[in-house]
């Protein structure tokens, strides 16, 4: 009788207000975010692949700058540090694909045409969610 007085009023406890013994319980399980890595393979690297490496990756490192590494990207270039992982707001690569920073050094980048609000939008993604990517240069 002891355990069926307990298990009914667990199951109320849950029904009721969604906690059992201080732990939040839910029904259904959140979606995951998608983690930094799995951001920068399947949308970042491609958007840098398509719009940044031809200057700033393998031979090129115009502005001092080689985005194809890790330790390329976090070194920054000849303005100084270029991402803040967990910082958008403070990251000088967001700033210029915006076209918010300097006019002129560094400049707005890619220079000739503004990147779509979208392909914005998955780099501060991923800068935000702290801005992983492998050590080594992806295939390209």
């Amino acid at each position: 009788m002891r355990l069926r007085i307990t298990t009914l009023a667990a199951t109320l406890a849950i029904v009721a207000g969604g906690t059992l013994l201080g732990k939040t319980i839910s029904a259904t399980a959140p979606q995951a975010a998608p983690s930094s890595m799995d951001l920068y393979n399947t949308r970042v690297q491609p958007i840098f692949q398509a719009n940044c490496y031809r200057c700033h990756a393998g031979l090129n490192h115009r502005g001092g700058l080689q985005m194809d590494t890790q330790a390329g990207l976090m070194k920054g270039g000849h303005d100084g540090v270029v991402v803040v992982p967990g910082h958008p707001e403070q990251s000088l690569l967001v700033k210029l694909i915006r076209h918010e920073g300097p006019p002129d050094d560094p400049m707005p980048m890619p220079p000739k045409s503004k990147l779509s609000d979208a392909d914005i939008s998955a780099v501060e993604a991923w800068v935000r969610s702290g801005a992983a990517m492998p050590a080594t240069p992806v295939d390209r």
